[in-house]
């Protein structure tokens, strides 16, 4: 069974489950369905830390809340190791695409390395065609269900592996066969993105988006590379950019904040932020303000006029849906519906998609909310 959003939140007397939604920022290893993994698990005689799919669910969710990072991504260990195989990527990329029709969302970009996925043999280009393969599957089965979904892969280098420039060249080889921008992932702090320049400036010259992975386990300075070195479009997480941010006066609800250079650059040029709640919770990516989710700067960014967006990260690890997140949100602090269309809105402006496509897809996210 896919993992279940909540699917009764409602906010005004509307179901947030029904409203038309863009994920940016959603890992394929990060969103597979406990059933499956067990499943595909069997197969390949591979061993699993709990062998019912609840109790994997529920393994996944305390390995997950550790506070950490570079624990957060062991998880992955179990995940990335039944899907070495081209039935075992398509599976989970087709279940990918129905899970989020099932959630509302109308278009989505899937990121995920395919360096990760060699271990049984297949070629860079097999995996990726996997890949696509199952989301075209998924596409067409959330249609004859009713729902109009499209998904975009965005295909991610490991930024403390040496083969991010072969996988930028493997990216433009893919685009316009299901592939739309680059990213790189991984642990973040001392492997900035400056450390694939290469990659970054052939992509560039390319003229290939990238997104770039900041500002979740490192601050300001991965900020800052990311946005020289990788031209990054936008940031993947980015929640410690608050960092450049000093409050210099309350007086009620009025709030003086001096902005930092790289703050600015961000929110004067609207470079959307991949912001992920319940992830950054658990990663300790906002340790330093708290521990809770109302410690969030989410909403110090948003009243500031940055770029928000809302995304899951990883679906499995968080035991989220982009529904559960926007109800988080909302009843954290008091957002009504106008405010999850901004964010919806955002996202969408920040998709990689033409021009054409992206007006197309705020009008549809309009007429949604507006019914």
């Amino acid at each position: 069974m896919p993992i279940e959003p909540d699917g009764d939140a409602r906010l005004q007397g509307v179901s947030l489950r029904g409203l038309p939604k863009v994920s940016l920022h959603d890992h394929l290893d990060g969103a597979l369905r406990p059933a499956t993994i067990v499943e595909l698990a069997d197969d390949i005689d591979l061993d699993l830390p709990e062998d019912d799919a609840d109790d994997l669910a529920e393994w996944f969710a305390e390995k997950s809340d550790s506070g950490s990072l570079v624990e957060y991504l062991k998880t992955f260990d179990v995940t990335t190791a039944v899907m070495q195989t081209r039935e075992g990527l398509t599976r989970v990329a087709r279940e990918f695409v129905e899970d989020l029709a099932a959630d509302g969302v109308i278009y989505g970009e899937v990121r995920w390395a395919p360096e990760q996925h060699l271990a049984r043999g297949l070629s860079l280009d097999e995996v990726v065609e996997a890949v696509q393969e199952g989301l075209e599957e998924g596409e067409d089965a959330a249609e004859s269900a009713g729902h109009d979904i499209r998904v975009g892969q965005l295909i991610t280098a490991m930024r403390h592996a040496d083969r991010s420039r072969e996988i930028a060249e493997l990216a433009v080889s893919w685009r316009g066969r299901g592939v739309v921008g680059f990213d790189i992932a991984g642990a973040e702090d001392g492997f900035p993105p400056s450390r694939h320049r290469d990659a970054f400036d052939f992509l560039a010259s390319r003229f290939l988006p990238t997104t770039v992975h900041a500002g979740e386990a490192a601050g300001l300075d991965s900020i800052r590379s990311a946005l020289i070195d990788g031209r990054a479009l936008r940031l993947g997480h980015g929640v410690r950019l608050a960092e450049d941010l000093r409050v210099v006066s309350r007086e009620g609800d009025e709030v003086q904040v001096q902005f930092g250079d790289v703050a600015r650059w961000v929110r004067d040029r609207e470079i959307p932020l991949e912001l992920s709640p319940s992830s950054n919770l658990q990663t300790g990516a906002i340790a330093q303000w708290g521990e809770e989710i109302e410690d969030h700067p989410f909403d110090l960014l948003y009243q500031l006029g940055f770029a928000v967006t809302v995304n899951v990260d990883n679906r499995l690890m968080s035991s989220t849906s982009l529904t559960r997140e926007l109800h988080l949100l909302a009843e954290t602090f008091d957002y009504d519906l106008a405010d999850l269309e901004t964010f919806q809105l955002n996202a969408a402006a920040g998709a990689f998609l033409t021009v054409e496509e992206r007006e197309e897809l705020i009008e549809l996210i309009a007429e949604g909310f507006e019914r």
